[in-house]
């Protein structure tokens, strides 16, 4: 049932769902209609088994090459190193597993927030029954306090305003009323309707359901969200490249070395075939896969350290990538608590400090707090606070807490701000505020005289003010519009004087006689850090934009306030709604306010970002914010004030609710990601290495092999592992975050990690298997001369890693003992050398030997002059760069 319910008339709606506003449908029409529609539940989504999951972390071109290498192991009868490979292969798998959080719980958050019983109307009398069971047609009563348990066309209400900031994004409630819109009404702008898990604020109301189930607007959001595919991350994009232009050389080199050495050398095929096996294992960076989940998963713990949760390992690096961040306003860059700004009186302006509920703050008159004798600040704020249903108290841990409507706890709060105490009068009549003629009145007794308190909307206030020949109305307005145009909403204050003998009120005492006191502006103030966090994404070259549900008008002054946009241009929803995919691409990048913006207008402008080559991030709190934070590079979702579904749906969660905390989580993952690089740059060079003393011997048709394939995986696995470890504790490299952020389509290998990677491959290949040649003319024993290669690579490992800690600059500089991890490693290498070297068990599973001293200090020895060519190299790199980006820049 897709109908414009809010475009029509209470009776049309009641005739074309064949109900009866007094008797509401009979239990027999209810059983037909719940077994034509099912059950007002949203339905199950299909979990992946345990066993899936854990497998699907074999999905990986590099480990089915490592795999197919343990094959022809087992067929050639080498069990042992096949076992390893495999080992190898499962410690991957379960690296990946057991750091792996991506489970989908957004359509289980969804059903948490839904009304589980419901006050109906059926066969004409009212009963309670299961949210499950209820049918388009049926008859719902609704009071303060219930969820609302399905979407409602309104038929009659009394004062009645409903929550629906996590729909909506609107901070305000929206109050009700039953009269048809034009069919052009935006989901904000239906104030005829109630939406299923919303929540009525105040007042009372009968409407009828038109909608059940997965039909209603949050069951379509769900099904947006499980239709929203979910992009891979910048580095998982990369590294697919990077695995399959490895898998295309391994081959390549693989089948030419096999043909070379079995037509030009005198190899056996299968002495041949295990040593291709070998030039594999060698070629494969089998540690790499297992070295990005653990520094990912430590960069997860550093984002836990700053207020902010992680869901899966690859956001953390896309955080460092992000290069535009939509957010929300309402609770995200804003407070989501109203806040008085300003008092007006006839005859001055005051301004009011502080924000939130908590009564921190004062009433300021210029530089001065308002003396406690001024009566028109008393008399206003007496109006305010006594005309009104809202209350504020102090918990015991001495947080404040508000009750009721938003703009009515914010005059509470001035009234605590006051020099002097504000009384609250008891009512002795009350006509409630209602939508309808949007005011509210009291009558009370003050100093023996009875008085209407009467607050409002201004304009309202304004007729009944004008029979007083002293009201400038003129000039009231302007100051009204003055205060809106700032994003302000404005209420207006008034009293009545009337005969001491009345006891009741209606609307006709307040036609005239009213004498005005006053107006108060009311915003929901920016966030104090999130004014410096959008000054810091700026200097990192990020852009940011406000999407939210709110008006027009308050995005523009909020987010003039903020620093975003121009504070004049903005795009609103049903504008969006109207433009075309191509149309859209250009807007969202002149325009930084989206406005009235449906859940359909996030998912688009997300969409219409990532097409312009944008890593996206998008913050949010409410369910409507869900789809887009699924659809985009990042979502990161409110952790305190936000909904279930917006937190199952992000990658990233707020602890904090800050968006200072986006700025430091984006510091990480450019840090993480320059470690990732890092890492990269000390492993490929050993799988080059290794690669190289294969390729070389075979070539030259050495009888034994530098290195076994077991002895490669030791390196490959546990030496490259253990060492790069060091790699994740770097500190960010100065000046990162006033750089932009890197392209989308950087490429992981940039042409000078190329040429870093082949030069210091050939170094330590090159010099691993000059030793290895000189061994040769002393020796055959394929343990002794293995072992040597061996301990060589691993001690030249060592002291590479002090190259790469700083990719370009010099190694010996002031952050050079900072990172102790570096230092502890090399130690635990050193011991990790000392077993396979040197314990019986590590010398026969790994085919080693233990070796004299000076095996130890020639491989040192060597690893300072390749330590110091390629500082050697670095500095004339550096010197390259600079006359470049000179040229550039002049």
């Amino acid at each position: 049932m897709n109908k414009k319910w809010f475009s029509l008339s209470v009776d049309d709606v009641v005739r074309e769902l064949h109900t009866d506003q007094d008797q509401g449908i009979s239990a027999s029409d209810a059983d037909h209609l719940l077994e034509a529609y099912g059950k007002n539940e949203l339905p199950e989504k299909e979990t992946e088994s345990i066993f899936v999951k854990f497998f699907k972390h074999f999905n990986d071109i590099l480990i089915y090459i490592l795999l197919a290498a343990g094959v022809l192991k087992f067929l050639l009868g080498y069990y042992i190193d096949t076992a390893i490979i495999v080992l190898v292969a499962v410690i991957n798998a379960t690296i990946g597993f057991l750091q792996e959080n991506k489970a989908e719980k957004a359509l289980e958050g969804i059903k948490n927030m839904l009304s589980l019983d419901a006050v109906v109307i059926r066969d004409g009398r009212r009963q309670e029954i299961s949210a499950a069971d209820l049918v388009p047609g049926d008859i719902v009563v609704l009071n303060a306090g219930d969820k609302v348990p399905a979407d409602i066309r309104i038929l009659s209400s009394a004062n009645l305003g409903a929550e629906e900031a996590a729909l909506t994004g609107e901070s305000v409630s929206a109050r009700k009323q039953t009269d048809a819109l034009p069919e052009d009404t935006v989901l904000g702008d239906q104030t005829n309707m109630l939406f299923s898990s919303t929540s009525i604020t105040s007042g009372s109301g009968v409407g009828v359901v038109v909608a059940t189930g997965e039909d209603t607007e949050i069951g379509k959001i769900n099904e947006s969200i499980n239709e929203v595919d979910e992009l891979k991350t910048p580095l998982m994009r990369q590294t697919d490249t990077f695995g399959k232009t490895i898998t295309l050389f391994i081959v390549g080199a693989s089948v030419f070395i096999y043909a070379f050495g079995f037509f030009f050398r005198d190899y056996a095929p299968v002495d041949l075939l295990l040593s291709i096996v070998g030039l594999a294992v060698a070629a494969i960076p089998e540690g790499l896969p297992a070295i990005i989940s653990i520094i990912l998963a430590l960069g997860v713990q550093n984002m836990v350290k700053r207020k902010a949760i992680v869901r899966n390992l690859p956001s953390v690096e896309t955080l460092g990538a992000v290069s535009v961040i939509c957010s929300d306003k309402t609770g995200t860059l804003t407070k989501n608590e109203m806040t008085v700004t300003a008092l007006l009186t006839p005859s001055d302006t005051y301004e009011v400090t502080g924000t939130g509920y908590d009564p921190v703050g004062s009433i300021m008159d210029g530089d001065k707090e308002v003396e406690p004798d001024n009566t028109e600040v008393y008399e206003l704020l007496t109006a305010m606070k006594t005309c009104n249903d809202a209350s504020l108290h102090q918990e015991e841990d001495g947080t404040w807490v508000m009750s009721g409507e938003p703009t009515e706890g914010c005059l509470l709060t001035v009234a605590e701000k006051a020099a002097t105490e504000i009384p609250r009068h008891k009512a002795i009549s009350k006509i409630p505020f209602d939508s309808d003629y949007k005011y509210m009145a009291v009558l009370i007794e003050e100093e023996g005289k009875r008085r209407i308190f009467v607050k409002g909307a201004p304009d309202r206030l304004f007729d009944m003010a004008a029979s007083d020949d002293s009201f400038d109305r003129a000039s009231w307005e302007k100051a009204m519009k003055s205060r809106t145009s700032q994003g302000e909403r404005v209420l207006a204050a008034g009293v009545i004087d009337v005969d001491a003998s009345t006891s009741e009120i209606d609307h006709e005492d307040l036609t005239s006689g009213l004498r005005l006191l006053g107006m108060t502006g009311i915003i929901d103030p920016p966030r104090e850090e999130a004014v410096a966090a959008v000054a810091e994404c700026h200097r990192a070259g990020i852009g940011v934009k406000m999407i939210t549900g709110d008006h027009l008008d308050t995005a523009l002054a909020i987010s003039d306030q903020l620093g975003i946009g121009d504070g004049t241009n903005g795009v609103e929803g049903r504008d969006i709604d109207t433009m075309s995919d191509e149309e859209l691409d250009e807007a969202v990048l002149s325009n930084d306010v989206f406005a009235r913006t449906s859940p359909d207008n996030k998912l688009r402008l997300v969409k219409a970002l990532q097409k312009n080559g944008n890593v996206s991030a998008m913050t949010g709190d409410g369910v409507n914010d869900a789809p887009a934070l699924k659809r985009a590079d990042i979502g990161v979702a409110m952790g305190i004030k936000g909904t279930e579904v917006a937190k199952e749906s992000a990658q990233m969660v707020l602890v904090d609710d800050n968006f200072e905390t986006i700025v430091g989580a984006v510091e990480e993952g450019r840090r993480v990601y320059a470690n990732l690089k890092k890492t990269i740059l000390f492993i490929l060079p050993t799988n080059g290495a290794q690669a190289l003393l294969i390729i070389i011997a075979i070539l030259l048709g050495t009888a034994v092999m530098p290195v076994t394939p077991i002895q490669i995986l030791w390196i490959n696995m546990v030496i490259a592992i253990t060492v790069s470890l060091a790699l994740a504790f770097e500190p960010l490299e100065k000046g990162a975050m006033d750089r932009p952020p890197r392209p989308i389509d950087t490429p992981l290998l940039t042409p000078y990690y190329v040429f870093r990677i082949i030069f210091v491959s050939l170094l330590i290949g090159g010099t691993s298997f000059a030793f290895y040649l000189m061994m040769l003319q002393e020796t055959t024993d394929q343990a002794l001369l293995n072992s040597v290669v061996l301990h060589t690579i691993v001690m030249l490992q060592m002291f590479h890693l002090f190259n790469v800690r700083n990719e370009t600059g010099f190694a010996f500089n002031r952050n050079f003992f900072k990172n102790k991890v570096a230092f502890l490693v090399s130690g635990v290498l050193i011991l990790l050398q000392l077993l396979i070297l040197y314990v019986p068990f590590m010398n026969t599973a790994f085919g080693t030997v233990p070796l004299s001293i000076e095996f130890w200090i020639i491989p040192a020895i060597l690893g300072v002059v390749i330590f110091t060519i390629i500082e050697i190299e670095k500095t004339i790199t550096r010197s390259v760069m600079k006359r470049i980006e000179a040229r550039r820049t002049g």
